[in-house]
């Protein structure tokens, strides 16, 4: 079990202060326990996140709505040394640290030399780049280190996202390390209603570096352990196969890969060469001391983020950029059981929160015990529809499926917090609202055609011809049978279909006669109920 596996732990997380230095990238259904309308009764009971404190706390410090006792922070990768930013280690220069631990081999060729130039010809954006990545870099170096690894896999989120935690592919793959949603599942990295912990910079670091871990254990060469990364194990396994077919080289430089995973090593090289000698390059990099830039504090109960930044002291865009897997104006205690804060702020929020006096959370999590409109859902929770929509991101002519989870506000009465289950497993699914249709029969008039008749009635073509089983270019016989379905308030306003023809088989030589001398008056839509 990693450190930061045992520090998820909820009796862990109380007795620790996460916290990781910088410098430096299912669907669950569960049913409500309780009245629909009644929130509070639908809200699951947290697992208390404080056992291992409470030898040392009041026992009312885990349920007070107040706010529990907390105690300092502390460096979570060394528990046991106190963080000191005087000691004359932590002033060290991070950057010669990282330079220390180079260890892959260096490449030398036509593309390392393009990134070069690349980078070299932008140095606002390499400072840029480089500022934005020393929140994260002790961390991730500490990490690296801490693993035996090389250290130019900390300098990975320079190339993957210009370490801005942010970020999203157009393939969908989010975070400093860029993890697709899938490969993220895989590495225990949650993404639901709540939070994404492809952007979380803890959980993210730790994922790229067991990924990382095990492609070289696969391919026993990190160069071929970053084309894996880049392109996927199974691609460069299936190119290393072809080549020993055919007698050649297996190296990275010899396999054929797609341009973007032929360029990946030496984009890092280039940066690597960079960081390594700035001044060729007529880069300058910021200065870097050799200490933590965030530490982390406990989540031990439910916090709206707003309070969160508020008794921290943060700047919003500070908070969300050291905390950027929040999808959700609340911090769920089960399934953030951190957060991380600016050296200082981390202090200043352990003293606010202790003596904090009111709610802590006024958002809270709601089951839908069916299939509803937002606006049933909203009357039940006591919101505006258009509030509902907003902070759960519905959109229109949808309705909210039964078992999906609703950001709601808590009710004052409500002492517990969301559940672990929910808060690791929250889904909203949502299905089109379309309105009660009934089948409309009626006959062919003599210039009828499938595509008459779906203008006609505002559907499309291809519709008319799958209920009528023919084709979309199709004509009508005159008298032939036409289905269409219709909503039901146009089928109850049809009284008339204006160039559809009646031909009414009728008994009777007077009957005849009529019919000879008359035109078809326009038929009546024979509306039958919906089958």
């Amino acid at each position: 079990m990693t450190l930061f596996s045992a520090l998820r732990r909820p009796a862990t997380c109380a007795t620790l202060l996460l916290s990781l230095g910088l410098f430096g990238c299912a669907s669950f259904d569960p049913p409500p326990t309780g009245p629909a309308d009644d929130v509070s009764d639908i809200v699951h009971a947290a697992e208390s996140a404080a056992s291992a404190a409470a030898a040392s706390a009041p026992a009312s410090a885990a349920t007070s709505d107040t706010g529990p006792a907390v105690a300092a922070p502390i460096d979570p990768l060394r528990p046991d040394e106190k963080v000191d930013l005087n000691a004359a280690a932590a002033n060290a220069d991070l950057w010669t640290r990282l330079r220390r631990g180079f260890a892959i081999p260096d490449m030398n060729t036509p593309l390392v030399q393009k990134g070069e130039q690349w980078y070299a010809s932008r140095p606002d954006y390499v400072q840029r780049m480089t500022t934005r990545g020393s929140r994260y870099l002790f961390h991730i170096v500490e990490e690296v280190e801490r693993r035996g690894m090389p250290t130019e896999l900390a300098l990975l989120p320079f190339i993957e996202s210009a370490f801005n935690p942010q970020a999203v592919s157009s393939a969908k793959a989010s975070g400093m390390w860029q993890f697709m949603p899938a490969t993220g599942k895989y590495f225990e990295l949650r993404q639901n209603v709540f939070r994404d912990d492809r952007r979380d910079v803890l959980a993210s670091t730790r994922a790229a570096l067991d990924y990382l871990g095990k492609l070289y254990g696969m391919f026993g060469d990190w160069q071929l352990a970053l084309a894996a990364y880049n392109w996927g194990e199974g691609s460069v396994q299936r190119a290393i196969k072809r080549n020993q077919r055919m007698g050649l080289p297996t190296d990275y430089q010899s396999l054929r890969m797609p341009d973007e995973t032929q360029y990946y090593v030496p984009k890092l090289q280039a940066v690597k060469n960079i960081i390594a000698r700035p001044a060729d390059y007529g880069i300058a990099l910021p200065a870097l001391e050799n200490h933590p830039y965030f530490l982390s504090v406990p989540i031990e109960r439910d916090i709206d983020v707003s309070l969160a930044i508020a008794l921290a002291g943060v700047s919003r865009d500070e908070f969300h950029t050291l905390n950027p897997q929040m999808n959700k104006p609340v911090i769920l205690a089960a399934g953030t059981p951190q957060v991380l804060l600016p050296y200082d702020n981390a202090s200043q929020f352990i003293r606010n929160i202790g003596v904090h006096q009111g709610p802590l959370a006024t958002w809270t999590a709601w089951v839908a015990p069916s299939t509803l409109h937002p606006a049933e859902a909203a009357k039940r929770v006591g919101m505006h529809e258009a509030e509902l929509r907003e902070v759960n991101k519905i959109p229109p002519s949808m309705l909210v499926k039964a078992g999906s989870t609703l950001l709601v506000p808590r009710a004052q009465s409500l002492t517990r917090d969301v559940s672990p289950e929910l808060a690791d497993n929250a889904a909203l699914s949502l299905t089109p609202d379309a309105p009660p249709l009934r089948r409309v029969a009626l006959r062919a008039g003599k210039r009828d055609t499938v595509a008459t008749v779906a203008k006609r009635y505002r559907v499309t073509p291809h519709q008319v011809a799958q209920w009528n089983k023919t084709s979309a270019s199709a004509k009508f016989h005159p008298g032939e049978t036409i289905v269409v379905f219709v909503a039901q308030k146009a089928a109850r306003g049809h009284t008339s279909v204006r160039s559809t023809k009646a031909v009414h088989a009728t008994k009777g030589s007077a009957a005849k006669k009529s019919s000879a001398k008359k035109k078809a008056a326009p038929a009546k839509p024979v509306v039958k109920k919906k089958r």
